[in-house]
C-alpha cells in the first residue's frame, strides 16, 4: 500500500528518491513526502497531491542532500493532510517513514505526551519517531534506539530512520511489511518494492521478518530481532526498467492486458511436455506432499480469490479432489476444523498480502503442514513461508486492477490440476498431453480475443451514464462474472454485482430495468441452454444485455441484446479467454467515465495492512 524509498550516497539523492516515488505510485497513495540530511540539518517537504507536485515544491525549495528517506502514504490513521503525510520528525533531528499499522499507538502516544512530546499528526507513525528520539537520548546510538523502540511496538511495520547526528547512515527494519536493500557502489538504498530501485540497481537483499539493517555508504549490517548479526541472500532482480515504462499504451492497465499472451507463455515454460507434469513442478518436496493430501483449502483475497474459485471447479472435476475456497481475511476469525491431510493453497500476486499471510500463519498454527503458494514474486514472504510454491511469470504489474496476474494464476492452477489428476489416476497421460497442448494454444487464442478491443470499446460508450450493472455467469464462469464486476467497479466506479444466472429469480431480477446493463458470459457448455433462459428473463423485464459468447453458442444480436463472439471456443480453459473482454470492457468504460485508470481512488495495489 504505502511506499518507501531511501538512499545513502555521495551524490544528491533527491532525484533518486523522487524517481523511486514515481515508480511506487501504482501502489496507491494520497500524499507524498521526503526528508534529506543537509549540512548538519534536516530538510523536509510533504504534499497531499501527486508526486509531480511534490517534485515541483522540492525544486522550488532547492532541497538536496546525500542521505534521505521518502514515502507515499495511503491513509489509515488520520485524513490525507500534509500534517499526516510522511516523513514524520522529532525535534528536527530524527525522521522516519513507515508502512504498516502500530496497534498500541494510543498507549504509546499518551506515554510520550506525558514525557513532553508534542504531536502534530493523527497518525500511528508519529509515535515511532518520538519513541526513537526518546531512546536516543539515553543510548546515543541510532540503531540501538531503533531496536529499543521496536521492542515496544505492537503491529506491523517497515520503517526507515535517519538522524542529523549520523549524516551517512540510515536504519531500517521490517515486521509484517516488505522491505529490501539495494546494493550499489559506495551507495546503498532501501525500498518497499523492487520497482523503486530499478533505475539505480538490480542487486537486492530481501529482509526477513524481524530484521533490522544498519545501512551506510560503504557497507551495511543486518541484525535479527534480538540484535544478533545475520546474513541474508543476495538476489539479482529479473525486473527491467522497460517493464515499468508505459511504452505506446495509454495506461499501464491497457499495456498489461495486452501483455497477457507473453505472460502466459513465460509461465508455461516451466511445463514443456506432458512428461513434465510431475509434482516437482511445485517444489522439491512436492512428490511427498501432493501424494499425501486428501483435500485442498484455497485462501486468497480479491482477484486471487476469484482465481481460487475457478480452480475449485477444475480440481474437483478433473483431479477429483475436494476443494474449498475462503476469503483469507475471514478464515482466521472463525473456528474451522483442521485437517492435517489438507493442502493449504495460498494465492497472491505480491506474496505480501497481509490477510493472506495471516491466514497462512493461522492454518499452520492449527496443525496444517502441507502448504503451497502461487505467487508472482520469488522473494516474497508467502513463498518463503510455504513448503511448496509455483512462480507465475506475469512480470511487473503496475495497474492497481490486476489483469495479467489473474490469468497467469489461472494457468498455474490449471497446471496444478493436471499434476494432481495424473498423480491420482483421474487423467491419462494422453489426456494430460492434450490439455497441456490446449494450454500452449492460449497465447495465440488470447491475441485473437484482444483483437476484439475496438468492438468492446464501442460497447463501453453505452456505460457512460450508467451507475449500476449486473454480471451473470454459470458454473466455472460465475467466478469470471465476479471478476468482471470487480474490474468495472474498481476503475470506473460503476456499482457492479455478479450472480450465478440461476439466482436471478431469487432477488436480483427486481433490479433489472433499461438503466441496468446486464453483462453475461455465455460459452457453449453444458449450462448454455439454462443461461439462455436466464437471458430471456432479463429481456422480458426490459433489461439491456451485453453477451460474450462462443462461436457455437448460437446467440445472435437482436433488439436489447448485444453479442460479441470470441474467435475460438476455450473448452476447460474458457474462463481464461472469457475474462479478457471483461477486462477490456472495464478499461474502456473507465476511459468514458474519465477516471484515473491505473490509480483508482481509495485503492492500493499491494494491501500490506489488515
Amino acid at each position: 500500500m504505502c511506499g518507501i524509498i531511501a538512499a545513502v550516497a555521495q551524490r544528491n539523492v533527491v532525484p533518486i528518491l523522487l524517481e523511486g516515488l514515481r515508480r511506487l505510485e501504482y501502489r496507491g497513495y494520497d500524499s507524498a513526502g521526503l526528508a534529506v540530511l543537509y549540512k548538519g540539518g534536516l530538510q523536509r517537504m510533504r504534499s497531499t497531491g501527486r508526486v509531480g507536485q511534490l517534485e515541483q515544491a522540492v525544486a522550488a525549495a532547492k532541497i538536496h542532500g546525500n542521505t534521505g528517506i521518502a514515502h507515499t502514504r495511503w491513509a489509515t490513521h488520520g485524513a490525507p493532510t500534509e500534517d499526516n503525510a510522511h516523513p514524520h520528525t522529532s525535534h528536527d533531528s530524527i525522521s522516519v517513514v513507515h508502512n504498516g499499522i502500530i496497534e498500541n499507538h494510543d498507549d504509546l502516544r499518551r506515554r510520550l505526551q506525558e514525557l513532553g512530546y508534542k504531536f502534530t499528526s493523527q497518525t500511528d507513525t508519529e509515535v515511532i519517531v518520538h519513541l526513537v528520539h526518546h531512546h536516543y537520548q539515553s543510548v546515543k546510538d541510532l540503531r540501538q534506539a531503533v531496536l529499543a523502540s521496536l521492542r515496544e511496538l505492537k503491529g506491523s511495520y517497515a520503517i526507515a530512520v535517519v538522524s542529523v547526528d549520523t549524516p551517512h547512515r540510515l536504519i531500517c527494519a521490517r515486521k509484517g511489511s516488505p522491505l529490501l536493500l539495494g546494493l550499489g557502489i559506495e551507495e546503498h538504498f532501501v525500498a518497499s518494492d523492487a520497482a523503486a530501485l530499478l533505475p539505480v540497481t538490480q542487486r537486492m537483499i530481501y529482509l526477513e521478518d524481524g530484521d533490522v539493517a544498519d545501512v551506510g555508504l560503504l557497507d551495511f549490517q543486518i541484525f535479527d530481532h534480538d540484535g544478533a548479526p545475520v546474513e541474508r541472500a543476495f538476489h539479482v532482480s529479473e525486473l527491467s526498467t522497460e517493464q515499468a515504462e508505459l511504452g505506446p499504451y495509454r495506461h499501464f492497465m491497457q499495456k498489461e492486458i495486452h501483455e497477457q499472451p507473453r505472460a502466459i507463455s513465460d509461465t508455461l515454460e516451466q511445463a514443456q511436455s506432458g512428461r513434465d507434469l510431475e509434482p516437482g513442478l511445485f517444489g522439491g518436496e512436492a512428490a511427498g506432499i501432493l501424494t499425501q493430501i486428501d483435500s485442498i483449502r484455497i485462501l486468497a483475497c480479491g482477484t486471487s480469490f476469484h482465481a481460487g474459485m475457478v480452480a475449485r471447479y477444475w480440481l474437483e472435476d478433473i483431479a477429483g479432489i475436494p476443494c474449498s475456497v475462503e476469503v483469507a481475511s475471514e478464515y482466521r476469525y472463525r473456528r474451522s476444523v483442521p485437517n492435517p491431510r489438507a493442502l493449504i493453497l495460498t494465492i497472491s500476486q505480491s506474496g505480501e498480502t497481509a490477510d493472506t499471510l495471516a491466514a497462512l500463519h493461522h492454518a499452520k498454527e492449527t496443525g496444517h503442514r502441507h502448504t503451497l503458494a502461487i505467487c508472482n514474486v520469488a522473494e516474497s514472504a508467502l513463498v518463503r513461508e510455504s513448503a511448496l510454491h509455483f512462480l507465475t511469470h506475469a512480470g511487473l504489474e503496475i495497474g492497481v486492477a490486476s489483469t495479467k496476474a489473474f490469468t497467469t494464476q489461472l494457468v498455474a492452477l490449471f497446471l496444478l490440476t493436471l499434476v494432481l489428476a495424473k498423480a491420482r489416476g483421474t487423467l491419462s497421460d494422453a489426456e494430460a498431453e492434450r490439455l497441456l497442448g490446449a494450454l500452449r494454444q492460449l497465447p495465440v487464442q488470447i491475441q485473437g480475443v484482444l483483437d476484439l478491443e475496438p468492438q468492446i470499446a464501442l460497447w463501453a460508450e453505452r456505460f457512460t451514464d450508467k451507475h449500476h450493472a449486473l454480471f451473470l455467469g454459470r458454473g466455472v464462469h460465475y467466478p469470471i462474472a465476479m471478476e468482471g464486476a470487480l474490474k468495472l467497479k474498481e476503475i470506473s466506479y460503476i456499482h457492479a454485482e455478479a450472480y450465478p444466472a440461476g439466482e436471478l429469480k431469487h432477488g436480483p431480477l427486481a433490479l433489472v430495468d433499461k438503466d441496468m446493463p446486464v453483462v453475461a458470459v455465455a460459452p457453449n457448455d453444458a449450462l448454455l441452454e439454462k443461461l439462455k433462459s436466464n437471458l430471456h428473463e432479463v429481456r422480458a423485464r426490459g433489461g439491456e444485455l451485453y453477451v460474450f459468447a462462443d462461436p457455437a453458442s448460437r446467440l445472435a444480436a437482436s433488439e436489447g441484446m448485444h453479442v460479441i463472439h470470441l474467435p475460438t471456443p476455450g473448452g476447460p480453459l474458457s474462463p481464461i479467454l472469457h475474462v479478457l473482454p471483461l477486462q477490456l470492457l472495464a478499461y474502456h468504460a473507465a476511459l468514458q467515465k474519465g477516471t484515473d485508470v491505473d490509480k483508482p481512488r481509495n485503492l492500493a495495489k499491494s494491501v500490506t495492512v489488515e
